[in-house]
């Protein structure tokens, strides 16, 4: 899991997650894996790796097998069009993940990774960050095909039920 850690530091290199280094967001998706095991949290670390860096995917996969490879690349949305594009193609591929397979890691990591970021912008909301309130409104809007893509029965009930409180306590 180190190793996952110093990959994804060293390519995200000076990136930032609003006012913390990058690794600050990582740190705070892997602390939610950490139920689902050491494979999940390792995918955790590298899940944004491809997107926001300029590594390639194969270099994921040679380093760290060929399930976290393919995980990340489930996670990662391509580079082309607006926002609701990138996301359109992403969902379509995450709604085809069976949960019987072990690909159903990126389903895990990917609510992670939401739920962290619903964390984030709550805690900016409170401190009354209007770009916090514009990204949690944002996931608001995305999250019904959000939640159709990547929701399974039974696989990370816990993250999804806070990710529901956190829109209830922030409702419009």
């Amino acid at each position: 899991m180190a190793r996952a850690r110093d990959f994804a530091v060293q390519a995200h290199g000076t990136q930032q997650y609003g006012t913390h280094p990058y690794v600050y967001h990582l740190e705070q998706v892997v602390h939610l894996l950490k139920p689902f095991g050491a494979a999940a949290q390792v995918i955790g670390f590298l899940h944004d790796v491809v997107e926001d860096t300029e590594m390639p995917i194969e270099s994921i996969a040679e380093e760290f097998g060929e399930l976290v490879g393919d995980c990340v690349k489930l996670l990662t949305d391509s580079p082309e069009g607006t926002r609701e594009e990138k996301k359109a193609r992403s969902h379509a591929k995450l709604a085809k993940v069976p949960v019987e397979q072990a690909t159903r890691l990126a389903l895990i990591v990917k609510a992670a990774d939401r739920l962290a970021n619903l964390r984030h912008c709550a805690k900016g909301v409170k401190s009354g960050d209007p770009v916090a309130a514009k990204k949690l409104a944002m996931y608001r809007k995305e999250h019904s095909a959000f939640r159709e893509a990547v929701y399974r029965i039974g696989l990370c009930e816990d993250l999804w039920e806070e990710m529901e409180e956190i829109f209830e306590a922030f409702a419009e």
